[in-house]
């Protein structure tokens, strides 16, 4: 039995990259940049109006002139044009580029109009105002968006700005989610008296997708022979198996062994934490096997701690660690890492970490009142109220 930081260091090294894809941008959002963007003009591309008004040059204000002939209309969307007389102005609009020979923006709001003359109707303006400058926010060639990012809806923007309609992103591994057991049926099968309802497969593809990563599934029974010759083509068709149940001390509980027979190089089994102790790792030369306890908090809690970091890993993904503090005192006296269920809220811009109550492992349903796990370390017994400890969030 290895500790918990044993297990994540064993995981962690076995990560692996799957390659790069393109893909068109608007498809690409939760996925990991494979490739810099940077500008491919200035930012913005033109001096541009950023209210709507009239453009001057500002020499004549400062000669004391206040009244303005409008001489012409810039719009947004149009070809620049240019200011022939500096004592008359043109009208400009957000958007648009900043006439020739002008230099200041005056508002709609700060104006009033009469016969086509714009008198202003303050008393100081700036040399400059309301004007965005070209090159202002970025310069042709910077970078805008640094390989490793995860995309979303901000990066599409970018991504559309610059014209980047096809992007290089991390080719996601190929998984299969596997259940076992006689006892499970269908979610839409109505449970015999010894029978559940298969939910962690669900639970595990929920998680998957979070990271936008896709996953199949599949369900085995509890036969040795089947789940061995299921599994042998499992392991050559797909990158990532996640199995569900079958992997603890009971008569019924054959993957370890059928892994065993099929060269799967056991890299550990059982970890010093609860829940989700009897955890199986291993891998063959094509494909990566993480053996999750049945029990459905067990199965959460060990994704969240140990597949997430695989995954950040293999496509180049960063991710911070979280802290939270204790709401009141817990005792646990094993010497073993507990992941404690947290409900979690802020309190004077602190993130509090209060525990909730469960029936252990099994307890599926406590996992909706719960936001996290709060990771409480093998060395102690006694983790005191107002201590900070890591979190795995899950929401």
């Amino acid at each position: 039995m290895i500790s918990v930081a044993q297990a994540i260091q064993i995981v962690v090294s076995t990560a692996q990259n799957f390659g790069v894809e393109e893909l068109p941008f608007l498809k690409s959002v939760g996925r990991v940049l494979k490739e810099e963007i940077r500008a491919d003009r200035d930012f913005p591309p033109f001096n541009r109006v950023s209210m709507d008004g009239i453009a001057i040059d500002d020499t004549s204000f400062k000669n004391g002139q206040r009244s303005f002939a409008v001489e012409g209309i810039q719009a947004a969307g149009s070809l620049q044009i240019s200011l022939k007389n500096r004592n008359k102005c043109i009208e400009v609009m957000t958007g648009a580029m900043l006439p020739n020979d002008t230099n200041t923006v005056i508002r709609y709001e700060d104006l009033s109009f009469e016969n086509g003359i714009a008198t202003v109707t303050i008393d100081t303006i700036t040399h400059g105002q309301n004007i965005h400058e070209k090159g202002k926010d970025r310069t042709i060639n910077d970078v805008l968006i640094e390989e490793n990012t995860q995309i979303s809806a901000a990066e599409i923007g970018v991504l559309a700005t610059v014209g980047k309609s096809i992007v290089k992103v991390a080719k996601q591994p190929k998984v299969l989610i596997i259940s076992t057991g006689d006892e499970l049926v269908g979610v839409d099968e109505i449970p015999l008296e010894h029978q559940i309802r298969r939910s962690n497969v669900f639970t595990l593809v929920s998680l998957l997708e979070n990271g936008h990563i896709f996953s199949e599934t599949a369900h085995i029974s509890d036969d040795k022979l089947l789940l061995k010759n299921k599994i042998e083509s499992y392991l050559q068709e797909y990158d990532v198996l996640l199995f569900s149940g079958a992997v603890s001390k009971g008569k019924f509980d054959f993957l370890p062994e059928v892994l065993k027979e099929l060269g799967v190089e056991k890299l550990f089994h059982k970890l010093a934490q609860r829940p989700g102790k009897p955890f199986f790792f291993g891998k063959t030369e094509a494909c990566t096997v993480f053996g999750f306890p049945g029990n459905p908090i067990s199965t959460f809690v060990n994704c969240l701690k140990y597949f997430y970091p695989w995954y950040y890993k293999s496509v180049g993904l960063k991710r911070e660690e979280e802290t939270a503090i204790l709401s009141e005192e817990v005792s646990f006296p094993p010497n073993l890492t507990y992941f404690l269920q947290v409900k979690l809220s802020y309190r004077f811009g602190h993130l509090i970490a209060t525990p909730i109550t469960g029936n252990g492992s099994g307890d599926l349903a406590s996992l909706v009142h719960a936001d996290a796990f709060i990771e409480l370390p093998e060395d102690q017994t006694v983790f005191e109220k107002g201590g900070a400890y890591k979190i795995i969030r899950y929401r």
